[in-house]
């Protein structure tokens, strides 16, 4: 059976395998695991599969923006699925794909199909794709080509892919034109600072593409910040790290310092002095910083996936699409919110979580969480956390946001968050032990005023009881906020409160022995890494307020109960 469907050819090739298949979008990076193809994510329906040589049929990606530089690394390492199947937009996988095809002449086939074409074919043992068709034993979708490039390029753009700057530019160039072709863009539009993801470690392809770039004299043109990195950059040798990991994470960051990127080291841009302004267009990756500078801020970024985010910052150029205009910044989903009475810090990333999931594909609008006053910091939590279960680049709440009035589209669809959904999302994030080794703050990377309070709270509780001795704290931040807090004092009564500062790295790239070898359980105030936690490092995690992660600091237990505010 022929069905004629909307169905188009992304990135061409050729692939035939068994299929795998979920309705719930996957992150590659914290979802997927390098080494061996399988699905790590334990929220996923998928958990404990491989994808290696298999048809992945997903409706698009969500999560992290290093998902592209695991899919290079799984195309390299001979790892990945034989080709990609989606039925809705997707950059971050796909711009994995198109560097492999574009850098290094490995193809691997990305298909979009219409819903009704992609419902007829997931349920399917084994397909085949060719240039032209994906087809099972019964049901063969025929496949328009890759769609035309049809942008207004300026002679500058021509100059730039023509190479009168460089092979690097003419390289990034070419990368952006594809993936504004198949993202629809007709033009591409000026930036004036970047923000690169790829300087995580993600996998050893982050550290072969940066390399490849910097040889060939790659320099960025737009100023440009960094995400955190995989070490503390100056001391991880002390700290134990292995040469096998730390060095290659290392020359990783070195290789983007080389290319003129400023080694801000940190996954909240946003808290640094060149944070953007409302209305700016700027080019950012990582998926908590890109929410919140479009949500909160009102700047204007795309959700770009690594090595696009370097290609962008070498031109000052990126497409013209998605949020980057007006008529896609709106709402096509309002969501109300039963807010409960006497919320304390955890109800935000809570609900951000939530919000994701009520979301995993659209912006939305949320109403009725005006009366809870969000500080920066809760919308910094609640940002972070939607990131990590929804593909959207931002979200808006009514009263709070800057783009908030108005901003439901005619006829926008309706949902509801519920005080039983919150409940649910609770035991989901908490289903770790009582007894508690690790203490994880800063995910992603913590304001000034985070750490006070923390600073303030653990000051508070030692004056009636001495903290456990065998319960380790750790603050992820970024120098500067390091500095501040040196500044004013609130280092110095971390330290006499026996908690960690590590700057550089966070939560979601530490690894061992930094992050403690003997830990069993983890407690952190971060939906993010309560989500992403377990995957990453084999290890149970809670979740909850700050007040929470301060009591298993002094006792090296969580009580298996609800928040009094949802009691």
């Amino acid at each position: 059976m022929t069905i004629a469907s909307l169905s188009r050819i992304v990135l061409a090739g050729s692939a035939a395998g068994p299929v795998v298949a979920t309705d719930e979008g996957l992150s590659f990076w914290g979802g997927v695991e390098p080494e061996t193809g399988k699905v790590i994510d334990i929220h996923h329906p998928l958990n404990g599969s491989c994808l290696t040589g298999c048809i992945l049929f997903m409706p698009t990606s969500r999560g992290s923006c290093s998902g592209s530089g695991v899919l290079l690394d799984l195309i390299l390492t001979g790892r990945a699925p034989a080709a990609l199947v989606f039925c809705e937009a997707e950059d971050v996988l796909t711009l994995g794909a198109l560097v492999a095809a574009e850098m290094f002449g490995k193809p691997l086939p990305v298909i979009r199909l219409s819903a009704e074409a992609f419902a007829a074919l997931s349920t399917a043992a084994t397909v085949t794709i060719t240039n032209r068709a994906i087809a099972s034993d019964t049901v063969t979708i025929a496949l328009s080509p890759p769609a035309t490039d049809t942008l207004a390029l300026t002679d500058t753009d021509r100059a730039m892919l023509e190479g009168q700057e460089g092979e690097a530019v003419v390289q990034a160039m070419r990368i952006i034109c594809a993936m504004a072709a198949q993202q629809g863009a007709t033009s591409l539009i000026d930036v004036i600072q970047g923000h690169i993801d790829g300087c995580i470690y993600a996998s050893p392809a982050n550290l072969t593409f940066a390399e490849t770039m910097a040889k060939t004299g790659a320099q960025v043109r737009i100023p440009t910040t960094m995400n955190a990195i995989s070490v503390d950059y100056s001391n991880w040798q002390r700290q134990g790290v292995p040469q096998t990991f730390g060095a290659p994470a290392a020359r990783l960051a070195d290789a983007y310092v080389r290319m003129g990127c400023r080694p801000t080291f940190t996954c909240s841009p946003y808290l640094l002095d060149s944070a953007p302004k409302q209305g700016d267009a700027i080019a950012w990756a990582e998926s908590n910083a890109v929410v919140f500078a479009n949500s909160v801020l009102g700047a204007r970024t795309a959700k770009h996936p690594d090595f696009l985010d370097l290609c962008i910052a070498l031109t000052g150029r990126a497409p013209k699409t998605g949020v980057y205009l007006d008529a896609n910044r709106r709402a096509e989903r309002v969501i109300n919110v039963d807010m409960p009475a006497a919320i304390d810090d955890a109800f935000w990333p809570l609900i951000g979580y939530l919000a994701g999931k009520a979301a995993p594909d659209c912006i939305a609008l949320f109403t009725g969480l005006l009366d809870g006053a969000p500080s920066r910091n809760d919308l910094k939590a609640l940002c972070a956390a939607f990131g990590t279960t929804s593909a959207a680049p931002m979200l808006h709440i009514e009263g709070v946001t800057p783009e908030a009035d108005g901003a439901a589209i005619a006829g926008a669809c309706s949902a509801k968050i519920s005080r039983g959904d919150m409940i649910e999302a609770w035991r989901t994030l908490n289903e770790g032990p009582e007894d508690i080794e690790l203490v994880a703050i800063g995910s992603p990377h913590a304001s000034l005023e985070e750490c006070r309070a923390l600073a303030d709270a653990l000051t508070q509780a030692l004056r009636g009881q001495p903290r456990r001795p065998d319960v380790t704290v750790i603050v992820t931040a970024g120098q500067q906020i390091i500095d501040d807090a040196r500044r004013d004092g609130t280092l110095s009564r971390l330290q006499t409160a026996g908690v960690q500062i590590l700057p550089d790295l966070c939560w979601c790239s530490i690894s061992e022995p930094v992050f403690p070898t003997r830990t069993r359980a983890v407690m952190t105030n971060s939906a993010k890494y309560a989500h992403y936690g377990p995957g990453l490092s084999g290890r149970n995690v809670r979740f909850g307020s700050l007040a929470s992660c301060v009591a298993a600091a002094l006792t090296g237990k969580v009580k298996r109960e609800l928040p009094s505010w949802l009691s």
